[in-house]
């Protein structure tokens, strides 16, 4: 991957991240670029799922989709966008 996207990447999740959890962005372990930011997204995923509620799990889903609506099926932070995906539309369905 070349470092132009990367930096893309990360520049939104970053922003998603301010946006939501509202905390310093997390310190990145040593490593390859691609791997961090991967571990960055998912985290990044994780934490604004989380803090979804009834009101708030589409809008969280519309975020977390904004990130990795344009990669292949076969894109890891993907698959964990539409795994928590399937956990925000239980919790959106049970208010």
């Amino acid at each position: 991957m070349d470092a132009r996207a990367l930096q893309n990447r990360l520049a939104l999740a970053a922003a998603l991240w301010r946006g939501v959890v509202k905390e310093p962005l997390p310190k990145m372990e040593p490593g390859d670029p691609a791997d961090q930011v991967q571990a960055f997204e998912i985290r990044v995923v994780d934490a604004v799922c989380e803090l979804a509620t009834p009101e708030t799990a589409r809008k969280a889903a519309s975020a977390t989709w904004d990130l990795v609506h344009e990669r292949p099926e076969t894109d890891p932070v993907k698959q964990h966008v539409t795994a928590w995906h399937e956990k925000l539309a239980r919790l959106s369905v049970d208010r």
